[in-house]
């Protein structure tokens, strides 16, 4: 899927669906079922392309792991405020534990960028060898808390619109998580950019990434 197409599926199952799911469902079935069912089409779409892009490793296990959890806590939550809440709570438990693996020097962000060069054709090994050095060990750590920072901006922006608008402003509030998502999406592509310097001066390749360098 290219990255045209991938921002238009985005856009389609991220918020189009699920804010008419929202929109129309809300005075049919009430206002948690409405939001329950509206999760479903990003949850369906993220596994699908989990499979399609056969994302066994850390950084999908990570994704499914995630999902599960968030879905069982809307499960359980027993109502749309309660349940708007509790995605504050886990949001700000999983930038905890993002940063937590900083902590225990093992930087998530350093096994999301192996399993990156992986689909590209290094090893494993050779990977975590290479950015466990200490100049790019360090970036990988900026790299998780960029990531655990993309997570309490939406925790944020969720409490506010939460305590602003209520269970009514939901709508708002799909529309909101995407663009922060995207927003983050950017600045993380844009450090990876830098990372990616700095593995071509430290191999001396053109092309750190390119599967031929093993052969």
């Amino acid at each position: 899927m290219n990255n045209t197409k991938r921002v238009w599926f985005d856009l389609l199952f991220y918020i189009a669906i699920p804010y008419l799911i929202w929109n129309q469902g809300k005075d049919i079935i009430g206002d948690y079922y409405a939001i329950l069912l509206s999760t479903a089409p990003a949850f369906v779409y993220t596994i699908y392309t989990f499979i399609k892009d056969r994302q066994f490793n850390v950084t999908g296990l990570f994704i499914v792991i995630t999902l599960l959890a968030r879905t069982i806590i809307d499960l359980i939550s027993g109502n749309a405020a309660t349940m708007l809440n509790n995605q504050v709570y886990f949001m700000i438990g999983l930038a905890v534990v993002v940063l937590f693996t900083i902590v225990i020097k093992k930087p998530i962000g350093l096994y999301f960028f192996v399993d990156t060069a992986y689909l590209m054709g290094y090893k494993r090994e050779d990977s975590l060898k290479l950015f466990h050095q200490p100049d790019l060990f360090k970036m990988m750590n900026w790299l998780t808390v960029l990531f655990a920072g993309r997570y309490v901006f939406l925790a944020i922006v969720k409490y506010v619109l939460i305590q602003k608008y209520g269970v009514e402003g939901y709508g708002n509030m799909i529309v909101f998580r995407q663009a922060v998502t995207w927003a983050f999406s950017i600045l993380i592509a844009v450090y990876t950019y830098f990372i990616y310097k700095k593995i071509q001066d430290k191999t001396g390749m053109d092309n750190p990434m390119n599967p031929n360098v093993n052969e």
